[in-house]
């Protein structure tokens, strides 16, 4: 991944990186948004968090407002007191407004900048979420490659999509040596079945959702486990979303973490298992 991340540097800046890497998005934005991604990372992240001095974490491209900066800064803190987060944007307004409405606050600070991390030390987390959907799909790798390379030893890169209102998610968790899990996550109760999630798959992963790939497969038979499992709705959402995560893992998927994670309407499987096929 390090060799694609220095082709990308080359390609764009011959020389040396020169300015932000990469496009201003749309900046949509909304308080609560990314809460389950936040909430996820707090968990399965969250003894990476506490052993660090010092973390640093990242919100790259963080949108017209700072409001999920500051939520994903609050909630990473709580794990960790000594945290502290960098918004970085592209637009200058954005980081301009940034400093404006959330300023002062220490431990949070605000810079322009894109995939090249223009940060003081290699952060331990970076959330870039709902970045590359307007990017081609065979430009994820290398942008992938970029982040990862300016990743902490052992850091961590979320990529990822969701709903304006947050209630459908879908992320890659990423090590600098790679993707390493995709993570679904539905709130209970919205949504008729689990391939609902399809239209926020990762910019790797949502053109591939069609017969023939893993990724389409995965999310056929988890509509299926859902139908056969419909009888157990009579005791809520919750038991008929456990019973059809655990029939997928029965099944053979590498599906990871257990009843506390798949509880929140979660599913994470390991990537090798959903990666496109060619």
């Amino acid at each position: 991944m390090v060799e694609k991340a220095r082709r990308l540097s080359a390609s764009t800046t011959p020389g040396r990186v020169r300015g932000p890497q990469g496009h201003i998005t749309r900046g949509t934005t909304a308080a609560q948004r990314m809460r389950r991604v936040d909430r996820w990372l707090t968990d399965v992240h969250g003894a990476l968090l506490r052993r660090t001095d010092r973390p640093l974490a990242v919100d790259l491209g963080f949108g017209a407002e700072p409001v999920t900066a500051v939520e994903m800064f609050t909630r990473l803190r709580a794990v960790n007191p000594a945290l502290e987060l960098t918004g970085l944007e592209i637009d200058p307004a954005r980081v301009a407004r940034a400093r404006e409405r959330a300023g002062g606050v220490p431990g949070l600070s605000w810079a322009v900048g894109g995939f090249e991390l223009p940060v003081p030390r290699p952060p331990t987390v970076v959330r870039a979420f709902n970045v590359l959907r307007q990017y081609r799909e065979e430009d994820v790798p290398a942008v992938w490659a970029l982040l990862c390379a300016g990743l902490a030893e052992d850091g961590v890169l979320v990529e990822g999509t969701c709903s304006e209102d947050g209630r459908r998610a879908a992320w890659v968790d990423l090590r600098r040596d790679g993707p390493a899990s995709l993570t679904l996550a539905l709130r209970l109760g919205s949504f008729e079945r689990p391939s609902d999630v399809a239209a926020r798959l990762p910019k790797a992963l949502i053109h591939r959702h069609v017969p023939g790939e893993p990724v389409h497969r995965l999310l056929a038979e988890a509509d299926a486990a859902w139908a056969a499992h419909a009888p157990l709705a009579a005791y809520g959402t919750r038991q008929r979303w456990l019973a059809s995560v655990a029939a997928l893992r029965e099944a053979g998927w590498p599906v990871l973490g257990g009843p506390r994670q798949w509880r929140r309407g979660e599913m994470s499987v390991r990537w090798e298992a959903v990666a496109p096929s060619s």
